[in-house]
């Protein structure tokens, strides 16, 4: 199981929100870069990050941190939050971004991730499925669409998408335990790597999504909060 300690950025800190909602962010580092050095001092082989500011106004925001970060830390990074464009998917994957994650523009515009897949590689293309009661949330959760979670994933994988990034928006931040089942009937039903996003608190959270066939799993908080060792998570699970 790949384990992705999370940066969130936003006005260029290193910032946890509860539940997606912007105006209760906590504030962890004023220099992102920094933390993702952090992580990687302490195993992490794999960075998972996302502009917020960027998320909000649909167009890449906090590129001088992110250029940071990619430019400071060793290990693949994979980059949310604005990217609905060919040109800043471009953009980013020139700056040194190994995987970009595409939210909103997959429910309006499905057709453009299968031009991405053509033009970019699978691998480097992910889609970012962020639901709420099952429904997929776009425009930085601002907005609830009728599309299904696993309806998005099976169309995405006739597109060519093997990365998912799924998150429970009702989890996110709070410390919860992820949605294990439903992380697992998404797995099951598509073959895609779905990584699970949101929720995960301690050890027995990675260890419940490990032994349910997760190939992935985002951690935030936990970490910001001591919750989980990440040095021991990735001895025990990556």
């Amino acid at each position: 199981m790949q384990l992705y300690p999370a940066i969130d950025i936003k006005g260029g800190q290193c910032v946890r929100l509860t539940q997606g909602v912007f105006d209760q962010a906590k504030v962890y580092s004023d220099t992102p870069a920094d933390m993702a050095g952090l992580w990687v001092h302490n195993g992490a082989t794999y960075l998972h990050l996302v502009d917020l500011d960027g998320a909000l106004a649909g167009r890449s925001v906090n590129e001088p941190v992110i250029r940071k970060i990619v430019e400071s830390v060793g290990v693949p990074v994979q980059l949310g939050g604005g990217i609905r464009s060919r040109e800043t998917v471009k953009a980013m994957l020139n700056l040194g971004v190994s995987r970009v994650i595409i939210g909103t523009k997959a429910v309006e515009r499905p057709e453009f991730i299968g031009n991405l897949i053509e033009e970019f590689g699978p691998e480097h293309i992910a889609v970012g499925v962020d639901a709420k009661d099952g429904r997929v949330a776009i425009e930085g959760w601002g907005k609830i669409s009728s599309l299904t979670a696993a309806g998005l994933c099976a169309r995405m994988k006739e597109f060519g998408v093997r990365h998912i990034v799924y998150t429970d928006i009702s989890r996110d931040g709070m410390l919860s335990g992820p949605n294990v089942a439903a992380t697992k009937k998404l797995t099951e039903a598509t073959g895609l790597d779905i990584i699970a996003s949101g929720g995960v608190s301690c050890m027995e959270d990675l260890e419940e999504l490990y032994q349910n066939g997760i190939r992935g799993a985002v951690i935030g908080k936990a970490l910001y909060e001591n919750r989980v060792n990440l040095r021991e998570a990735v001895r025990r699970y990556q």
